[in-house]
């Protein structure tokens, strides 16, 4: 028990990280390749979240865009957190790799705002898994066993 809990927050904290780098080269991606194209916001809704050890809830905007990237079909994606100013039938500007165009943003590029909030994240995450060793350590010196 003392062993399983830290390893399955630590195998969080890493599949969380992951998600977090992946992201940040999408953006980078997509911001870097100078494409860009108008989109239509078809949809707007939320979710929201509520955490079980309290009363507050994390609410999050999502919007969906379609736009026709220089290839001649038209790509439908997805993103959350974008400016609630945005409403459905507004036209925004995306930016786009050509590989990938479905892992578009329409968020404005601010790659230095976005690297920062990567290394905090990825901080945070650090001193959480470093905890969780820490902790794995100190429980195998207090109880005797061996790791196998």
């Amino acid at each position: 028990m003392f062993y399983a809990v830290p390893a399955f927050i630590a195998a969080v904290v890493v599949a969380m990280a992951v998600k977090v780098i992946r992201r940040f080269l999408e953006l980078r991606q997509a911001w870097s390749s100078g494409l860009t194209a108008e989109a239509r916001c078809l949809r707007t809704y939320t979710t929201t979240r509520r955490h079980s050890d309290s009363s507050q809830a994390t609410t999050t905007l999502h919007h969906v865009y379609e736009f026709t990237p220089s290839a001649g079909r038209p790509v439908r994606f997805e993103e959350e957190n974008g400016p609630a100013t945005t409403i459905e039938g507004d036209f925004v500007t995306v930016h786009y790799s050509a590989d990938r165009p479905h892992k578009a943003t329409a968020h404005v590029p601010s790659p230095v705002k976005s690297a920062a909030s990567m290394i905090a994240l990825l901080f945070f995450f650090g001193i959480v898994l470093a905890f969780c060793v820490f902790f794995v350590l100190t429980a195998n010196d207090l109880f005797g066993s061996n790791l196998p």
